[in-house]
């Protein structure tokens, strides 16, 4: 039977250093978020025990390899399936080399399929109130910093981002946000993203939610925290972001700020 790839592990949690000095990473399960040590082997464990994970694997994933092997006791064969993300560079630049026939064609249209690619923790500072405008009440929030993994590779969230909320009259935000990823690379690669959609729920439900005692006793299904995601980079080694479309969903945390996972 084939072992269960580290990317799935991998997936499951966000890596950080807990203090500057610390010469190990700290890895927390972004489902039930507990923290434990980075290694692999005992976050594999983890993950065939922890019920948040378990159950949204049945939810959304049912196929995943380490449900299975908690399910059945044995790792499921795991064949690799062919990338769509790798897309042949030539033909980007040059132009796709198709049929140059004239004769019509009727080909349906493909349906989109979506594929977790990423996810990411950030750490905010307080917002700051610009006043009420003509459109509602403006926001400012900073990012101090963050950490993100996943399929293209992991890093930091550059201290120095910011999103300009609106908050209409029903409580529903508007978010707008712009920051800076920096690879793990050597030299690091960094990646510009933009990040707009909406926050949105019950009234009670998002006042809770600007409440810090209370934002880790809401549960996410209340509310609805979705966006779209955008990159942009010049670095040669990730130049196949720049023609992505992500989009995410997003949860509020008391200490962390936001969690976001994106699909691709």
């Amino acid at each position: 039977m084939g072992r269960i790839g580290d990317g799935d592990i991998h997936a499951a949690y966000i890596e950080f250093r807990a203090k500057e000095s610390d010469k190990c990473l700290s890895a927390q399960c972004v489902h039930c978020h507990s923290i434990r040590a980075k290694n692999t082997s005992r976050q594999r464990a983890h993950l065939l025990e922890c019920p948040a994970f378990l159950n949204t694997m049945k939810e959304h994933n049912p196929d995943n390899p380490i449900l299975h092997e908690a399910l059945n006791g044995t790792p499921t064969q795991h064949t690799p399936a062919k990338s769509h993300k790798k897309r042949d560079l030539d033909s980007m630049v040059n132009g796709f080399q198709g049929s140059t026939s004239s004769a019509p064609q009727s080909f349906p249209i493909p349906k989109p399929q979506l594929e977790r690619d990423f996810q990411m923790s950030v750490q905010l500072n307080p917002k700051i109130s610009v006043g009420q405008g003509i459109w509602g009440q403006r926001n400012w929030v900073s990012f101090v910093s963050g950490h993100w993994n996943g399929r293209f590779g992991k890093g930091t969230v550059v201290p120095g981002g910011q999103d300009s909320q609106l908050i209409a009259p029903d409580l529903s935000t508007h978010i707008d946000a712009n920051y800076l990823l920096q690879t793990h690379d050597h030299p690091p690669a960094f990646i510009a993203v933009k990040m707009d959609g909406w926050r949105v729920g019950p009234r009670d439900v998002l006042e809770k939610l600007e409440d810090p005692s209370q934002i880790d006793e809401v549960d996410p299904k209340t509310y609805s925290f979705r966006v779209n995601v955008h990159m942009e980079t010049g670095d040669a080694r990730y130049l196949i972001l720049n023609t992505g479309m992500w989009v995410a969903s997003g949860v509020r945390r008391g200490t962390e700020g936001i969690v976001i996972k994106t699909w691709y």
